[in-house]
């Protein structure tokens, strides 16, 4: 593996295809004549999968620093998209909810991101896509770990025999 590309290295890939889905994410909602950015949009659906979280455990969900964080939710809910609420026993914090009106929003963003996944996904079989799927998922969990065990001494050269082409070479699907 150590006479691989650049290009072709698992983070390199992981990080790109993030992007262009990102981009292409983007430009159907631009298409779509969305009025939010694709920050915007990732605060809605976040919160939508968290309703009530506090602005701090959802600035570290997006990984983004909680003044950037308080200027998006500003601005969402100037527009009426979501609002803040006291939490009880602690007048400092508030909890973060949707209003009704982002649930137009939401679907229009879920329709886009179907169609976006519908084209990164392309060329895959069923049964490919959940394998990718279980494989990142894996992936997930043990870099969230936070008490995760260093790295193995060894390293197989190889993946195993049993794992798609596609997903060994991504010029492929």
């Amino acid at each position: 593996m150590d006479d691989q590309q650049p290009t072709r290295t698992l983070g390199f890939v992981l990080h790109d295809v993030a992007r262009l889905m990102r981009r292409d994410l983007e430009q159907r909602g631009r298409l779509a004549n969305l009025t939010m950015t694709r920050a915007q949009w990732s605060v809605l659906a976040h919160l939508a999968r968290n309703q009530g979280i506090n602005q701090s455990a959802l600035a570290q969900i997006l990984d983004i620093e909680p003044i950037t964080l308080v200027r998006l939710l500003d601005k969402l809910e100037a527009a009426h998209l979501i609002e803040r609420r006291p939490a009880p026993g602690d007048r400092r914090c508030r909890r973060l909810f949707l209003t009704d009106q982002a649930t137009p929003f939401l679907e229009q963003i879920h329709a886009l991101a179907v169609q976006t996944r519908a084209r990164a996904l392309h060329g895959l079989s069923p049964a490919q896509r959940e394998q990718l799927m279980e494989l990142l998922l894996v992936m997930r969990s043990n870099l969230s770990n936070q008490n995760c065990d260093p790295a193995p001494d060894h390293l197989p050269d190889k993946l195993p025999d049993n794992l798609p082409d596609n997903l060994e070479d991504p010029a492929h699907g």
